[in-house]
């Protein structure tokens, strides 16, 4: 209802106040205050992106959604974000010329139509049925207004030289050179005048007079020149216009001597006039000599001669370029007072280098002093300057203010204007209003430009509209707008967040096509992504069409791509994608290049390409055993000791001597791969030529023991005691772990008496693995109390053998279990596993100490695992607390956690 009462309000109003007030209205309505925009400035931080690309993601807004799709659907919303467009839409179309649009389309249909060509005939003939009335200034205006779109102002200009009763003049034909000149389409432009040098219907004095005014306006004063000579030699000269024409190349040129030499014949010609002295202004400032261009200006306005408004505009411009901008507002103060000529151009080069300056309090400070005694209005060039600098600086209060401003004074907007306030609408968070515009921008010839792009689409990404955002970034590469790398980037992530990497693979190719380039990290996160989904080829194909274009990918995305094929079982791949990475200039970790070896020895009739890429990297660096450990590594993970051990004999047979790195490789290799009679060979061998110490010791011993060789896993053990080599506690660990799972306690004491000798202190594992085994059994604390016997007790392992005792049933302890744990702590740190223990000791008689222990380990900061859980719930089932069972069961569940066959029995 208000918004129809708002509507009814409205249409009584007249069509300037309709869209100006209902702007103010709306935009105080959002915002809840009667001062306009009062709370823009909550946006101005948060809101959009930043003139370099980067987003800036609304904080707060009213005007948008969860969706551009469900917001322009969405009722109240939709007639909201219409009411706010509609005063733009007006605005903007009244800066259009519906004339000049009709005549352009017929031109880009004539020209895009390839499916139905329009013809050059019917082109013909649909302008001509406008019955337009050709002259220089209509002419001059089309091709103005249609500047930017150079190929219909090439068929226009040519259409209009054709027909009957108009012939194109020299405005005409500078017109169209500065047209192509400024679109950087110089070939075209030589191509235009080669055809105008085949025409028929020119006479020569013309003739030559267009040939030197395209050659100057291209910025080729120097062939102008020698065309002028020609000219000369036959007799011919130029007329006053293409005197001034070149005279102005040459000094956009910077051909100085040149300048003096036509300004003599301007003089003799008597051609002198405003324009001439205005580029001879333009000449001294070129040049710097800015003292001598102010004398001559107040020599001109003393002698009484010719000045006009842009001399001064110039020099005021030049001046401050120049960093002397008191001088140049004196000099502005000065003519000011006189009164002698228009200030417009004067003021418009102050404001205009004020913002270049990032003066931007100055700028509006002057602007605000001409309006208030309506000396002196902006033209849209200027607004549209001061308006894109104010939005670089998030200062939408104003950016809205200069907006309001420009309709309340009729200034027709241009596509400038119309880019910069849909940047204005992405920053305050009113994105749904300018994709309408984004949308309807056909009604009024909007171009976006790169800026508009990129904030709609970063504006779009932040509000969680990415595939609205990937079809305006496509169509942005398609209308020859690439957007800024931070932009792609944004997009990149959102649509490989998403998880739409059918969408990205082609935005990515759709960009390679057009030879635009993001970031490295954009492909990076891609190609990872793909990874990640399991496509490793597709990101292969994108990686490799990188290379055809000679673009360097970043080190992380090889690694990436190369534990993708890994994972594929696909070791040639990864070899090639490593020996690439190794050309440009990335180098692999140790640990990368040792998983594709790794690979590539899991595949078939690998052993070529094995060799091969040893071969290689033996090439691309200096041999050392560091290479030929790599791929000794790689085969052991493999469990190919035959091809580990053959690498081996090629170092010796290069002369490079292993390191204990190599015979540690080996010697796993050969306990990896169950070859247990060659390990025992190649240790034999290592004590003839090195001294054997704890590191090869405990891979000795410890792969013994892995490969279920405990036997003779304690042989080495006591040889390498015998030799006086103390070996690793990881030795004591695994030894007592595999002869406990033996039942061999008795060897399992003397290898704590042992520990004991040597000054070693209980581990965790050691103390949990011990008892874990009492609780299984008497027999171990039989054994302890054999072979203890007469021993000299510490206080460690006093306290042990009764927690031996314990656990095993033989003591019986009356202590509370906190007292427990403070005996376990004084033989070994505890950890989960020895909670664990205590509660599988506690829950079988005693469910409220184990409750309790449960809940203390837990304001300790341990984590319980499956088997905490599970030890529990087993009880209370056991104890017949079957609803506790069930309830601890779900929690258990939803941790992730699943029970032992021994606990499903229950259930």
């Amino acid at each position: 209802m208000i918004l129809l009462q708002r509507v009814a309000r409205v249409e009584s109003k007249t069509k300037t106040g309709i869209f100006v007030s209902s702007f103010k209205d709306i935009f105080n309505e959002a915002l809840g205050s009667s001062s306009p925009c009062p709370n823009l400035y909550s946006f101005s931080s948060v809101a959009g992106i930043s003139d370099n690309g980067n987003r800036i993601v609304p904080m707060f807004s009213p005007w948008m959604s969860t969706g551009v799709g469900t917001s322009l659907t969405a009722g109240a919303d939709w007639m909201v974000t219409q009411e706010v467009a509609l005063p733009f839409k007006e605005w903007f179309k009244s800066g259009s010329n519906a004339l000049y649009d009709q005549i352009f389309q017929i031109l880009q249909m004539a020209r895009d139509d390839q499916e139905m060509p329009y013809g050059h005939s019917t082109a013909d003939l649909a302008l001509s049925s406008l019955g337009l009335r050709l002259n220089e200034l209509f002419v001059l205006d089309v091709l103005r207004y249609g500047s930017k779109d150079v190929l219909s102002c090439l068929k226009f200009f040519d259409w209009a030289g054709h027909q009957p009763g108009f012939f194109h003049t020299r405005a005409t034909f500078v017109a169209i050179f500065k047209i192509l000149s400024k679109a950087k389409l110089m070939s075209l432009m030589f191509d235009f005048l080669e055809n105008y040098v085949q025409q028929k219907f020119v006479h020569k004095a013309r003739f030559y007079n267009t040939l030197v005014m395209g050659y100057a306006v291209a910025g080729k004063p120097i062939f102008a020149l020698q065309l002028f000579g020609k000219m000369r030699f036959q007799g011919l000269d130029l007329d006053s216009f293409a005197y001034h024409v070149l005279l102005n190349s040459l000094v956009e040129e910077n051909c100085f001597d040149a300048v003096h030499v036509v300004v003599k014949q301007i003089t003799l010609r008597g051609f002198v006039n405003e324009i001439t002295h205005y580029l001879m202004l333009k000449n001294f400032c070129k040049q710097s000599q800015l003292d001598e261009a102010e004398t001559f200006l107040h020599d001109l306005v003393g002698s009484g001669k010719g000045l006009n408004g842009r001399m001064l505009g110039f020099l005021v411009s030049a001046l401050c370029k120049s960093g002397n901008f008191e001088r140049a507002w004196k000099l502005v103060e000065g003519f000011r007072d006189l009164e002698l000529v228009s200030m417009d151009h004067a003021y418009g080069a102050w404001i205009t280098e004020l913002i270049r300056a990032g003066k931007l309090e100055r700028a509006l400070q002057f602007l605000y002093s001409r309006k208030s005694d309506e000396s002196y209005i902006p033209d849209v060039f200027r607004y549209n300057m001061l308006i894109h600098r104010l939005l670089r600086d998030n200062r939408l209060q104003e950016v809205f203010d200069l907006l309001t401003e420009m309709m309340e004074e009729h200034i027709s907007p241009d596509k400038v204007t119309l880019n910069v306030a849909m940047c204005f609408l992405c920053k305050a968070g009113m994105v749904d209003v300018a994709l309408d515009l984004y949308n309807s921008r056909s009604e009024y010839r909007l171009s976006p430009n790169s800026m508009a792009y990129n904030y709609l689409v970063n504006t779009l990404c932040g509000d969680g509209s990415t595939d609205e955002a990937y079809h305006i970034l496509k169509h942005s590469i398609d209308q020859g707008y690439f957007p800024g790398k931070r932009t792609f980037s944004i997009l990149a992530d959102a649509l490989c967040r998403e998880g739409k990497l059918d969408k990205m693979k082609e935005l990515v190719i759709f960009s390679l096509e057009r030879n635009f380039m993001p970031s490295g990290s954009t492909y990076d996160k891609f190609i990872s992504a793909l990874c990640k989904a399991r496509r490793v080829e597709d990101g292969y194909l994108i990686h490799d069409e990188l290379n055809r274009i000679n673009v360097v990918a970043i080190k992380s995305t090889y690694f990436v791509l190369i534990d993708g094929f890994n994972k594929l079982r696909r070791g040639d791949i990864s070899a090639r994608l490593l020996i690439e990475m190794q050309e440009k200039g990335h180098n692999p970790t140790r640990k990368l290049f040792r998983s594709v070896i790794h690979c590539l020895t899991e595949m078939e009739n690998m052993e070529k390409q094995f060799f091969n890429l040893l071969e290689l990297q033996l090439s691309r660096q200096e041999p050392s055993p560091e290479v030929y450990n790599n791929f000794i590594y790689g085969a052991a993970l493999a469990k190919k000791s035959a091809l580990a051990r053959e690498v081996y004999q090629m170092m010796l047979r290069s002369g490079i001597q292993p390191n204990l790195s190599s015979d540690i490789l080996l010697l796993k290799c050969y306990l990896h791969s169950e070859r247990i009679s060659d390990a025992l060979n190649f240790l034999s061998d290592l004590y003839q030529t090195r001294t054997i110490g704890r590191k090869i010791s405990n891979v000795m011993v410890v792969g013994l023991c892995k490969a279920n060789k405990a036997d003779v896993a304690l042989d080495v053990f006591r040889d390498i005691r015998d030799r006086g080599v103390i070996p690793s506690i990881e030795c004591y660990e695994e030894l007592a772990k595999h002869l406990c799972h033996n039942e061999r306690y008795d060897l399992v004491v003397n290898l704590i008496n042992d520990l004991d000798k040597v000054g070693r202190p209980i581990t965790s594992f050691l103390g949990n693995t011990l008892l874990y085994s009492s609780l299984k059994t008497q027999k171990l604390y039989e054994a302890w109390v054999s072979l203890r016997e007469g021993q000299v007790e510490t206080s460690q392992s006093s306290m042990l053998g009764l927690l031996i005792g314990a656990f095993s049933g033989h003591i019986r302890v009356s202590q509370s279990i906190k007292n427990l744990e403070e005996a376990i702590a004084k033989c070994f740190p505890l950890d989960i596993y020895t909670y664990n223990l205590l509660l599988r000791r506690l829950s079988a008689n005693d469910l409220q100490q184990a409750f309790e222990l449960f809940n203390r380990l837990c304001e300790k900061g341990y984590v319980p695992n499956r088997w905490t859980y599970d030890i529990l719930v087993h009880a209370l089932f056991k104890h017949g607390r079957t609803s506790e069972a069930k309830r601890l069961l779900e929690v258990m569940y939803r941790k992730g956690f699943t029970p032992t066959e021994c606990t499903r029995a229950f259930i």
